[in-house]
């Protein structure tokens, strides 16, 4: 199955900050991740179209004589003091702003002339952000807070002279959704040694960490995870006399730089972790909180809807959780924060969040309520369980330097579910024989350890590898460390030699070219191929998906017929009721204890309709039981051999077939192989219009024979003579038997036996059937007289009375 690949924004200044090895250029860049699995989908500038935007500092501003809403600035661009009018009500003296001149053309193409507004000359124009196209504010100018100096580039000044790197990462790679991880990749490329942000180990602050679970508590705040499943760990930490305003400029630039889009300066430090360390954050307006309590728990049943920080409100079930104050929840674990305890320029103080919620539970609830954010997007495959102090505390310094206030009391760190790392163990020989070159085992741990994995040791050829925690969600065997060798040694660097024997002179395995086979004769009999999922919902199979794509199908299917149905049902609800198809797939059974499922490849097809198109030479005829029987004969045949067999009796009828209509396929050994029959009319959910459905299920050889061969016979020179008898069969005596008995004493010379009649009624003993066949016989050598056929009819009826009881009738 292919992965599910989603982009991620990269900006590459933050990448050469830690990696200092790198180029800085953005091709080469791109070039280094596309050979470490991760292409680059574009290449962007944060600043493009900005380039003509200097920096302008508001000498004097006034009111407009002629304007209530208007101002008129002396602004110093560097050069001279020029007179702009301006719509901001806001703009204050000293302050800095992007600054258009007279010839810049802003985004959109729209070019800056000198103008007159109600009387006064314009020199230009102070910028707000929508205008620059750096967010959606167009309420006021866009005020630089820092250092900066009048004429200078804008784009050079705030540090949007970056490049945005669109990465394509795949469903398994968690770890790439954040700027450490990339730079870990081009690091273990060889790019450089990585530089990690420098976090403070917690030492210099106040009170270190009061640790507890299921609830920890100090000084009267507390956290509680009532559901451990869906909540591993929760870190909460208080700080209060924030002042929550504009980013200072390097922050800004940083998150322009990675695509997002700056809030104010604790929002941007939660949104500065995730970018860098890939662990989500949030922070909650601490006044809004009811009582001293944060509460991790399941939405309950009063608790139907919520207004989410986008102003939506959402419908919640029971299954999601939340995380709630002492009386109603606060925001939607995992997904998004509520309206209800935003931070906003009001804010004084502050509770921030650090959590490990569960990736499964986290998807579950994002599909229900139709959304993704950025948050869901990597608790879903999965954040770094031993990364969360470290994340924490680099939000705190970066709250506490940008809008000031003071940490109070110990960081609650809540930890019911402490994790623990892995070791898996790699086997040199395992590594050449699938990578097809030797590797020493001092090698192999240089190069793994740029990756975060440590070798611990080694045992005659065999390496205990410890995984590190940000990898543990898809490092979990020793395919996926030889995978790391692979890459971080470099495809390239492989030796471009071909095996002993060529692809193209490989048969394919027997199975395949059985299916093969079967597929020509299928489609001759008219039908066509359907591929279908293999998961289905519970009571279709018996084997349960860890990780299941949908809570609707959370099983592995152990049968190929109710997939068809569903595709019968979908096609006579958009008006086809003449369908035939068949799949060739897998079916699961459960294996023994520890034992993985067991894998078995059928073939299953269905009919119903009509057996041919409509004309009006001819009436319609449906697809009744001989027609499957034929097409079962003709299949089992081709698989099982001539042995085969095909009865109605000894063996038990699925649920999904009529048992009064359900015939079984035997090997020559007796072995049942596979079932036919009509389709229970309540086992489907079909229009009342629709007619019977026929269908049959067989299970194939793993390793079948390479089939019969093709025998051609010469045509027959000598005629042919045939023989009627009619035999009265008791009811405990078959056709098939009868059949049997005749084809053993008939002689070599039979050519042809069938059934053409079957007669109960009038002058038959009740409970007896009278059954016609036709026998043919023909020499190859000569013309047969009719006292030699007369003998073999003589022998056939001898049998047939000593073996079955049976007798020709008079």
């Amino acid at each position: 199955m292919p992965r599910t690949i989603r982009s991620v924004n990269v900006s590459a200044q933050w990448l050469i900050d830690l990696v200092p090895g790198l180029t800085g250029k953005p091709e080469e860049i791109s070039e280094h991740l596309a050979l470490r699995g991760a292409p680059v989908d574009g290449i962007t500038s944060p600043g493009g179209g900005l380039g003509d935007i200097i920096i302008g500092r508001v000498i004097r501003a006034r009111q407009h004589p002629n304007a209530d809403r208007l101002r008129v600035c002396e602004v110093d661009n560097g050069a001279e003091i020029v007179q702009i009018v301006c719509g901001a009500p806001m703009v204050r003296d000293g302050a800095c702003y992007p600054l258009a001149p007279i010839g810049a053309i802003l985004p959109g193409d729209f070019k800056i002339k000198k103008s007159k507004i109600r009387g006064e000359v314009s020199h230009g124009m102070l910028c707000s952000a929508k205008e620059l196209g750096l967010g959606d504010d167009h309420s006021g100018i866009m005020e630089l807070v820092g250092d900066f100096t009048p004429g200078e580039s804008f784009i050079d000044s705030v540090g949007l002279n970056d490049f945005t790197l669109d990465v394509e990462v795949t469903a398994n790679r968690g770890d790439l959704l954040s700027h450490v991880g990339i730079a870990r990749e081009l690091a273990a490329a060889g790019e450089g040694r990585i530089e990690l942000p420098e976090i403070p180990d917690g030492s210099d602050l106040p009170l270190g960490y009061q640790t507890g679970a299921p609830e920890v508590e100090h000084t009267g705040f507390s956290v509680r995870i009532e559901d451990e499943n869906l909540c591993h760990r929760y870190i909460g930490a208080v700080i209060r006399g924030v002042s929550v305003k504009p980013s200072p400029g390097w922050l800004q630039a940083r998150l322009r730089g990675a695509g997002a889009r700056p809030v104010n300066n604790v929002v941007d430090a939660t949104n500065y972790v995730l970018l860098e360390l890939g662990q989500p954050m949030h922070a909650f307006d601490l006044s809004e909180l009811r009582g001293q309590s944060v509460i991790v728990r399941r939405a309950s049943q009063k608790e139907a809807e919520f207004k989410t920080l986008d102003g939506e409100t959402r419908s919640i079930s029971t299954d999601m959780l939340m995380i709630c104050d002492e009386e109603v929840p606060v925001a939607i674990a995992g997904v998004m924060g509520g309206n209800n305890s935003e931070v906003s320029d009001r804010t004084v103080d502050i509770l921030l969040e650090c959590a490990l919620f569960d990736p499964k539970a986290t998807r579950a609830t994002r599909r229900e309520l139709g959304m993704s954010t950025d948050a869901s997007y990597r608790y879903e495959r999965g954040v770094d369980p031993d990364g969360l102090r470290s994340a924490m505390e680099r939000c705190i310094h970066l709250v506490l330097s940008t809008a000031g206030g003071e940490l109070e009391g110990p960081i609650l760190d809540c930890n019911p579910v402490p994790f623990e790392s892995s070791t898996v163990e790699l086997r040199l020989s395992r590594i050449e024989k699938l990578l097809g070159i030797p590797f020493e085992a001092g090698y192999v741990g240089e190069l793994l350890a740029p990756l975060g994995f440590i070798v611990e040791g080694q045992t005659d050829g065999v390496l205990r590898v410890r995984v590190p925690g940000f990898r543990s969600y898809d490092v979990t065997r020793e395919v996926d460390l030889i995978e790391e060798v692979a890459r971080t040694h470099g495809f390239d660097n492989f030796p471009d030699t071909l095996g002993p024997q060529r692809a193209s002179s490989v048969s394919d395995h027997p199975l395949f070219q059985l299916e093969d086979r079967l597929r020509t004769v299928l489609v001759g009999h008219g039908l066509f191929e359907v591929q279908t999922p293999a998961f289905c919902p519970a009571g279709e199979g018996d084997v349960e998906v860890l990780n299941p794509l949908t809570t609707v199908e959370p099983f592995l299917r152990s049968s190929l017929m109710p997939s068809l149905l569903r595709r019968v049902e979908y096609n006579m609800a958009r008006g086809n009721r003449d369908v035939r198809l068949f799949e060739l797939g897998t079916s699961f059974h459960k294996g023994g204890s520890g034992e993985p499922p067991l894998e078995e490849p059928h073939l299953a097809a269905i009919l119903t309709g009509r057996r041919e198109p409509p004309h009006w030479s001819r009436e319609d005829e449906e697809f009744s039981m001989w027609d499957l029987k034929a097409l079962v004969v003709d299949i089992a045949g081709r698989v099982y051999g001539e042995e085969t067999t095909i009865d109605s009796v000894g063996g038990k009828c699925p649920t999904l077939l009529d048992e009064n209509m359900c015939i079984f396929v035997r090997t020559g050994s007796g072995d049942i192989v596979g079932r036919a029959g009509r389709v229970n009319d309540e086992a489907s959910d079909l229009p009342v219009w629709a007619g019977d459905v026929w269908s049959f299920e067989l299970a194939l050889p793993r390793n079948p024979s390479k089939g019969a061969e093709v025998v051609v016979t010469p045509l027959p020179q000598f005629p042919a003579s045939e023989r009627d008898l009619a035999l009265l069969l008791p009811p405990t005596v078959t056709s098939r038997e009868v059949s049997e008995s005749i084809r053993r004493s008939a002689g070599p010379d039979l050519e042809a036996l069938e059934v053409f009649d079957l007669y109960v009624g009038e002058g038959i003993p009740e409970g007896i059937r009278s059954v016609a066949f036709r026998l043919r016989f023909r020499s190859i050598k000569k013309t047969l007289k009719d006292k030699q056929v007369d003998k073999n009819m003589s022998a056939v009826l001898k049998r047939l009375e000593e073996d079955l009881g049976v007798e020709a009738r008079g």
